[in-house]
């Protein structure tokens, strides 16, 4: 078992009416002057963006805007967002959305409170902050867990790099979260999102150390639940009671509990950035098209954990005799479950065509830091690995 710090200092807000908080919120946590940053036009047609404008002005907090946060957030959006901070005067950063502008909201936090430093270096490793504006949301989007992590990632568009960085400093004061606002997900994001909770507890379950048993225990439960709620909201969009299951799944899934004690591992995240970031596909899906490989490539690592995984997850029934079938069955009925929800378990299925030779290089590269870094912990992955598996998974 090993020695740990938790921590997890966000306040949540959570049900059906918890928007009106938000101006009493920013203030109990020093803010005066607000950035309101957001994704397209869904936050606009929804009404949302009006109202939490409208609830912010009211409640006597200033506030200016900046829009346009996409999917695997920019770089350059970011450099956007520190300018106008600087310019404006802004203390407090409102991300309203999921994870993606959360992401954009903490670069933007530490750009804004490091004047003499590229927020890039951050990324890279090359520098350290010294502080970060105060960032809080309001989730539409349940996923990333950023509402309450303190990791954010973010693409650079100058060589489709894209990177994540963590730091306490960056975990949002207060977190807003009303399942109604979910109810209008696409089925897909719905699926992905999903698939990005259960990975960010999946990448804490699947590690060599066995003896932090209710950290386990915690852990299949999240990945049950989620399981299981995905179905009653693909089948019902507006399930208010499976809606808030996954609201705060994506939460419980990554502010830490699920890892207290035990070594992370992290490979399928790091190996997904980098399919995300050369074919900009969404970052669930790409989980979903990686784990399979990389479990496969991994299983033997601790064979006994993805044996438990089949049978208290999965629902496979548990062959003693035979403890590698086992897992692999696991693994098949994980890759069923993908399919059954819409996401995709290979490359091929992601983007819709043949992976090269050459992409699979270029990958393997990115990820390996110009083939000078390893990730993973389970099994810790040379370039060789990662374009092993990254092969394995062309389908």
């Amino acid at each position: 078992m090993k020695d740990f710090n938790y921590y997890a200092p966000t306040e949540v807000v959570f049900g059906k009416e918890s928007e009106a908080q938000v101006a009493s919120l920013v203030r109990k946590y020093g803010g005066t002057k607000v950035l309101v940053h957001y994704g397209g036009q869904s936050a606009v047609r929804s009404g949302l963006l009006d109202k939490m404008c409208a609830l912010l002005r009211e409640g006597g907090v200033e506030l200016t805007m900046l829009g346009g946060v996409v999917p695997n957030p920019r770089l350059s959006l970011v450099h956007e967002g520190i300018g106008l901070c600087r310019r404006e005067g802004v203390d407090f950063i409102l991300a309203v959305g999921g994870g993606s502008v959360i992401d954009s909201a903490k670069a933007i936090a530490l750009g804004v409170a490091n004047p003499d430093k590229e927020v890039w270096d951050f990324y890279l490793g090359k520098d350290s902050p010294a502080a970060a504006l105060p960032v809080a949301s309001v989730l539409t989007i349940p996923a990333a867990g950023s509402e309450m992590s303190e990791s954010t990632v973010i693409t650079n568009e100058e060589g489709d790099v894209k990177l994540g960085y963590s730091n306490d400093i960056l975990r949002p004061r207060f977190a807003i979260m009303n399942p109604c606002r979910t109810f209008t997900l696409p089925p897909y994001q719905t699926a992905a999102g999903v698939t990005d909770m259960m990975m960010h507890t999946m990448e804490r379950y699947f590690t060599k150390d066995d003896d932090m048993d209710l950290t386990t225990d915690l852990a299949e439960a999240v990945l049950r639940r989620m399981k299981s709620a995905v179905f009653d909201v693909l089948k019902d969009p507006e399930d208010y009671r499976s809606r808030a299951q996954i609201m705060w799944g994506g939460s419980v899934a990554h502010w830490g509990l699920t890892g207290c004690g035990v070594d992370e591992d992290w490979a399928t995240h790091q190996l997904e950035h980098e399919l995300s970031g050369m074919f900009d596909v969404t970052h669930g899906a790409g989980l979903a098209a990686v784990w399979p490989s990389w479990a496969r490539y991994t299983m033997h690592e601790n064979l006994s954990r993805f044996v438990r995984f089949a049978v208290n997850v999965m629902d496979v029934p548990n062959d003693f005799s035979d403890p590698e079938a086992t897992a692999l069955k696991g693994i098949e009925a994980m890759e069923r479950f993908y399919h059954a929800i819409g996401m995709p378990t290979n490359i091929r299925e992601l983007i819709g065509r043949d992976i090269t030779d050459d992409e699979i290089k270029e990958m393997t590269r990115k990820c390996s830091r110009d083939y000078k870094a390893t990730c993973g912990g389970l099994k810790v992955l040379k370039a060789e690995d990662m374009e092993n598996i990254y092969k394995m998974a062309r389908g």
